[in-house]
């Protein structure tokens, strides 16, 4: 479960994975399914995660352990809405 119960309890860093899932489903909704979210490339994954207006981490901190759990949580997300 989410430590944010909405989008006002923020800061989201790296490691807040299901919260940048939720912010990503939020922008993309139903754009990727379940395959095309795991193969989004980690190069755009960073960038959209970056763009998130309530993300407040640093592109040095990511790592591809913390890209790999974002994908999974978003197919999660992706999942409930479905």
């Amino acid at each position: 479960m989410s430590k944010f119960k909405n989008l006002e309890d923020l800061p989201i860093y790296w490691t807040d994975h299901e919260d940048i899932a939720m912010g990503l489903y939020a922008r993309f909704g139903d754009e990727f399914s379940e395959s095309k979210i795991y193969r989004i490339r980690f190069t755009d994954l960073i960038e959209w995660v970056l763009e998130l207006p309530y993300f407040h981490g640093k592109r040095e901190d990511c790592n591809e352990a913390h890209l790999e759990q974002i994908q999974a949580k978003w197919v999660y997300e992706w999942r409930d809405n479905h």
